[in-house]
């Protein structure tokens, strides 16, 4: 699976529990930590714990494993390492907060509009 497909399938996964504002950020240009930033946010703790879980549960079954997370205690940011994809889970106050749009913003960011509903 290339680094797009990745990341499509982990917002459509972010989708799939709801996530609001789901952003797919490409920095392949930007950074060499990863080839692209996903970021989302969940209404409540529970619902960000539950977005990071359908993620690693649907990227498990096609059979990427995540290499590192970071948060799952907190519930108010989990991130998700799967080497060329970054993934951020918030909850509102938290990625008003941290703001990570504004840091990636020399990143290119994809139009979702037909990948998820």
């Amino acid at each position: 699976m290339t680094a797009y497909e990745k990341a499509v399938k982990i917002a459509q996964a972010l989708s799939n529990k709801l996530g609001i504002d789901i952003k797919l950020i490409e920095i392949t240009d930007v950074t060499v930590l990863a080839d692209y930033m996903v970021i989302a946010t969940g209404g409540s703790s529970t619902q960000v714990k539950a977005m990071a879980d359908e993620v690693e549960y649907q990227l498990e079954e096609s059979g990427e494993k995540v290499s590192h997370v970071e948060g799952h205690r907190s519930n108010s940011w989990i991130l998700l390492d799967y080497s060329d994809v970054i993934v951020n889970v918030f909850n509102q106050e938290a990625r008003a907060f941290y703001d990570l749009e504004r840091l990636w913003q020399d990143g290119k960011e994809i139009d979702l509009t037909d990948i998820i509903d």
